[in-house]
């Protein structure tokens, strides 16, 4: 069975409570025939990419965590909807790399566990086999040392496993990957958005 990162350490499914703002729009976007101030974000939880309209008069900061979910908004008045990669602005895929970063150290413990518990998914390929610069050898010392004592951090993770590449740079370089729709499998994110799912 794969080892989804869909799922908070609660194990409740869950949908985005909080975002990063990748940019903020004031006058919104040119192609746009109503135009509202806008801002494209990151979800924290699945890495969703979205759109928001901001509350009249609010202002958000580039990389600034701001509330989503279904309670009170303090600066978010609606969720326009999600997008896809491609319809970032230039300013929004610049930031996105260390957005991601942010999210992934903020979440070591859930990021910690997909090392302890991801599984092969198919007889010849393994969930780690998926992350940039991991090959059988380096799959094969973490499964080898994860059954002899769980991973504790990312510290912990290259400390024991002999030439390991950072961690969070293989994990980010994944959902990089997977926002852009590159790859056939979907570990770390939800499945691109295609305008048809609308």
């Amino acid at each position: 069975m794969l080892f989804m990162m869909q799922q908070p350490q609660s194990g409740k499914p869950s949908m985005e409570e909080y975002a990063f703002v990748l940019d903020f729009l004031p006058y919104g976007k040119s192609a746009d025939v109503k135009k509202e101030p806008l801002a494209q974000v990151i979800g924290e939880l699945h890495f969703t990419l979205l759109e928001v309209v901001p509350k009249t008069g609010a202002q958000l900061a580039v990389g600034e965590r701001i509330y989503i979910g279904k309670g009170e908004r303090e600066k978010v008045d609606h969720i326009k909807g999600r997008i896809a990669f491609a319809d970032l602005t230039g300013a929004a895929k610049a930031e996105l790399e260390h957005a991601i970063r942010a999210i992934i150290d903020s979440r070591e413990k859930d990021f910690v566990q997909f090392f302890n518990k991801c599984g092969p998914i198919t007889i010849r390929l393994h969930q780690l086999e998926l992350l940039p610069g991991i090959g059988k050898k380096h799959m094969l010392d973490i499964i080898s040392e994860r059954e002899r004592k769980p991973f504790e951090s990312f510290k912990d993770l290259s400390e024991r496993v002999k030439l390991l590449p950072d961690p969070r740079k293989l994990l980010t370089e994944r959902v990089l990957e997977e926002l852009k729709g590159e790859g056939k499998y979907y570990i770390l994110t939800k499945p691109p958005f295609s305008p048809r799912q609308h």
